[in-house]
């Protein structure tokens, strides 16, 4: 079975189709997809293609990428295994599941990149990665967890790249190093970072919902060290955790006794803070006789944090929040999206499927979609890249904010 959108075009030359197959025989599966994108985007040059596959696809991933290739003369192939896959507003969280996704972008560089890590020889290899550069522009970042140290790659990224910004997520389906696949044109890997760099006249904006709500205040950390927290606003820290936590009533403070979380202010020249103003960390742990507790990143002294509690409710505000903001600040409409949605959300969080999608494509419109159930999300909060979990990471396609639609 075959499902597909309209396809998104505009009279500039930018095109997006998508769809999706159930099919567990890979070769048929991709030939209906290239069918039913190729009649989306008639006879318009694809540059991209992007291709998201659950294990049942994994073994004939090198098929499935040759015949991407071939089947739609795609410059570049992109791809990866997901512990489940999304397509426009459907979620298919544990059922098979093959997703095609297709730009036409004239005038856009798209530069294919690979990465691999010799954890033996402390070696890290990038092939085709550009020059570092100022230029401003977007990398589509897929991941093996148990392969990649994504955030030494992404440190690496921000010297090289400082105003590039990526999105992606960790590849899934695989329960060990070597079971999950990734794909570059026609090439195939169990291991390591595949991607691409757009850059040129296409906007790129990113959403990251990190599915919390910030409860009570904001505290100024005023002592330090690492990942300890010790004062915050001149209190003990796990003092002001606990005031926090008392504070809260009935269903809120069964939540926070499993989903209690650390939000840290990267851009503390806000006058005041809200969701997406937060780099949303773990709380893992707490010392009860230094009166500190332990956060899942570095904590510097004069930083602002805030708790967070993340529950169904939360996410779910979050993400409609923030992408109705992005929708309200640009005049260009979105033309087609790619969606990387933690496997800790879905039908186990929300207690419904097709969550994550449903929302996107009710914010944003019917517009082509594709991504997956991903190990862990990559994404910009405050101007820096960052691996996140429990995360909906979307990056949104449109015109460049200085060019409009001809009538």
């Amino acid at each position: 079975m075959i499902t597909q959108p309209a396809q998104s075009r505009i009279s500039t030359g930018l095109q997006f189709a998508s769809a999706l197959s159930r099919k567990t025989d890979t070769e048929a599966a991709v030939r209906d997809l290239a069918d039913a994108v190729r009649t989306q985007t008639g006879r318009a040059p694809l540059d991209l293609a992007v291709v998201f596959f659950s294990a049942h696809h994994a073994e004939k991933a090198r098929l499935l990428a040759t015949m991407v290739r071939e089947e739609l003369s795609v410059d570049v192939c992109l791809g990866c295994s997901g512990e489940g896959v999304i397509a426009d507003a459907e979620e298919l969280e544990t059922a098979p599941g093959l997703t095609l996704w297709v730009a036409s972008l004239p005038q856009v560089r798209v530069t294919p990149l690979r990465l691999s890590f010799s954890p033996a020889q402390d070696q890290v290899r990038m092939t085709g990665w550009p020059e570092a550069s100022t230029e401003p522009s977007t990398f589509i970042l897929l991941a093996d967890p148990f392969t990649t140290p994504v955030h030494g790659v992404l440190a690496v990224m921000a010297d090289r790249y400082p105003n590039g910004k990526a999105v992606g997520g960790l590849c899934g389906g695989g329960h060990g190093a070597g079971e999950n696949r990734l794909i570059r044109n026609e090439e195939v890997f169990d291991g390591g970072l595949v991607g691409v760099q757009l850059s040129g006249p296409v906007a790129v904006r990113t959403v990251i919902a990190q599915g919390c709500s910030p409860i009570g205040e904001a505290y100024v950390v005023t002592k330090a060290e690492q990942n300890m927290v010790y004062e915050l606003g001149g209190k003990p820290a796990l003092q002001r955790l606990q005031d926090v936590f008392e504070s809260l009533e009935g269903a809120q403070r069964r939540t926070a006794h499993r989903a209690l979380h650390v939000g840290i202010v990267i851009d503390e020249h806000r006058s005041r803070f809200e969701r997406g103003d937060f780099l949303v960390r773990n709380l893992v742990g707490a010392d009860q006789q230094a009166g500190a507790i332990a956060v899942g990143d570095m904590v510097q002294e004069g930083q602002t944090l805030q708790f967070q509690l993340r529950d169904a409710k939360s996410a779910s505000d979050d993400f409609r929040f923030l992408l109705a903001a992005d929708r309200a600040k640009h005049r260009n409409p979105p033309l087609g999206a790619l969606l990387f949605s933690c496997c800790g959300r879905g039908e186990g969080l929300f207690g419904r499927a097709h969550h994550d999608s449903g929302v996107l494509q009710e914010r944003m419109g019917h517009i082509p979609v594709a991504g997956f159930f991903a190990q862990g999300e990559i994404g910009p909060v405050g101007g820096r890249n960052f691996l996140h979990g429990y995360t909906a990471s979307a990056a949104i396609f449109s015109q460049p904010e200085d060019r409009q639609e001809l009538p």
